[in-house]
Order: structure tokens, then sequence, then C-alpha cells
């Protein structure tokens, strides 16, 4: 190779390598900050391809994604003062890339580290205000958004970060403990049922009054009407038999004789003394049914 050649050569390695130096890329899921000799010199450098000063500035980037931290079991004391491992986890994301580089020098390590102390004193305030009973079951979730904002208001300026959430994963209580919150539970869920119990057997009672009160007047229409329309055709029955006997009189007489001898001789051991002349033999004495004087 001929001199010129190799130092075109390196006239353009040297070119690329100071190409190569002065462009970089922020991605949407980072946050950068731009460092001029160690010192920062812009913050929050938006997504997007950017230029910089070889060998004089430096390009810090951060996940600006939501991260998880997981913490270690802490135990922590209720108002009762009685103790238990709390096993939790944070979501958090970076909010202010200024003061996240400036508190924590960049170092999601030591982010973390200084997030941990913040939840595990929060948690620790939470749970001394509150019951057992109520931090196992009660007001977790309450509990829960309570410490978000107050940690919010912290990291928020201190930290540059925004505690997204806070959760509870586990809570291990001793064993007399958890024997003393598994009574109390139990009781109150039999307390809860013994009342669901007695309002149904009080819809019970008040829906078999009613329905003995639409039975009974139900009976009590249904025999007026039956009375109404037995007396109707009663009523309908005699003003028939009226008139048929109004067109034969003697032939309706007959006939009550008839059924009168009928129903008096129709026993044959009865015994029956009367006058041969008397009303009673009026059809008998004569086909015509003249009384003898």
């Amino acid at each position: 190779m001929s001199p010129k050649s190799l130092a075109i050569a390196i006239v353009v390695f040297i070119g690329v390598v100071i190409a190569s130096n002065s462009i970089y890329i922020v991605k949407e899921t980072e946050r950068a900050v731009l460092l001029q000799f160690g010192a920062l010199d812009r913050a929050d450098i938006k997504p997007g391809l950017h230029f910089k000063i070889p060998f004089v500035h430096q390009v810090r980037k951060f996940d600006a994604r939501v991260l998880t931290f997981d913490a270690r079991p802490e135990r922590f004391l209720t108002v009762e003062k009685k103790g238990m491992m709390v096993d939790s986890f944070a979501k958090w994301r970076i909010r202010d890339v200024n003061t996240y580089y400036t508190s924590t020098n960049g170092d999601e390590l030591r982010a973390e580290t200084l997030l941990a102390q913040r939840i595990n004193e929060g948690l620790r305030n939470q749970f001394a205000q509150r019951s057992l009973l109520e931090v196992v079951s009660g007001e977790r979730d309450q509990l829960m958004t309570d410490l978000t904002n107050a940690l919010n208001e912290f990291t928020n300026s201190s930290l540059g970060i925004e505690v997204v959430d806070v959760r509870v994963k586990r809570i291990d209580l001793p064993d007399d403990v958890s024997e003393s919150v598994f009574r109390r539970m139990t009781s109150e869920r039999e307390r809860e049922a013994r009342e669901h119990r007695a309002k149904g057997r009080e819809q019970a009672e008040v829906i078999q009054a009613d329905a003995d009160r639409q039975k009974a007047v139900i009976e009590a229409e249904a025999y007026r009407d039956a009375e109404f329309l037995r007396g109707e055709g009663d009523a309908k029955a005699a003003a028939i038999y009226a008139e048929a006997y109004n067109q034969d009189p003697e032939f309706y007489s007959f006939l009550r004789s008839l059924r009168a001898y009928k129903e008096t001789f129709k026993g044959r051991g009865d015994l029956l003394l009367v006058d041969p002349e008397s009303e009673f033999f009026r059809y008998l004495n004569d086909p015509n049914g003249v009384q003898k004087n």
C-alpha cells in the first residue's frame, strides 16, 4: 500500500471513530442525561438521534419503564404489639431524571436501596396504626393506597422516582397469633351468618303472614260468591216450583202425598196409628182426592 493510500485510510478510520463517538440514540424506553467532564450538562434528553462532542461529553442512559422492586421480608408490629413477617414488592419508575441522577448517581441498585428504606418505614408506620384483623383482611387495600401516597410525597422530590404501587405478597403470623386471628374471623363470620339467618326468618314470617292473609281473603270472597250464587239458585228454584205448583195445584198435592207415603212406609218394621179419615189418607180413600166429611 502506498503512503498516500495509508494516510487516506487512517483519516477515514479517524473520521469513523469521531462520528461514532459524536452520535448517540435515546430509545423510547430510556431516559438520558448528558455529562460534560463528569458534570451534568443536559437533563432529560428526549428520545431520538442526538450529537455530542467526543471525549468531552458522556451520555448516561436509564430504563424509563416501570420496574419491580422485590423487598426482603421484614417483621412489623401491629397496634396490639403483635409481630408478623411481611413480604412486599413495589412498582416504580423514573419521574425526574435530573433529581434521580443527582440523588442516586444513576445507580439503580442505590435507588432501590433508598426506596426499600422508605417502604419499610412506611409499612412499619401503617401497620402500627392498625389492628391485626384490619391488616390481614379488612383494610389492606386502603393501607397500600395510603402508603403509596406517603412514599410519593418523598420520592418525587428527593429521589426523582414515582412509586406506582406497593403490594403485600404474603403475611406470615406466629402460630399463637394465627390461631387467635382465625378464631376471631370465625366468630365474626358466624355472627354475620346468624344475622343473615335472622333476617331470612323474619322475611319468611312476613311472606307467610301475607300468604295466609291472601288465602283468608280469597276463601272469604269465594264463600261469599258461592253463597250469593246458591241463594240466587234457591230463589230461582223456588220461583220455578211456585210457578209449576200454580199451574196445577191438585197434581202437586197428589205428588206430595205420594212422597209422604213412600217415606212413611219404606221401613217394614214401621208402625203408624192414623185415623183412616184423616188428611193423610186423602188419596188412598179417594183417587180424586175428595175428602169425606
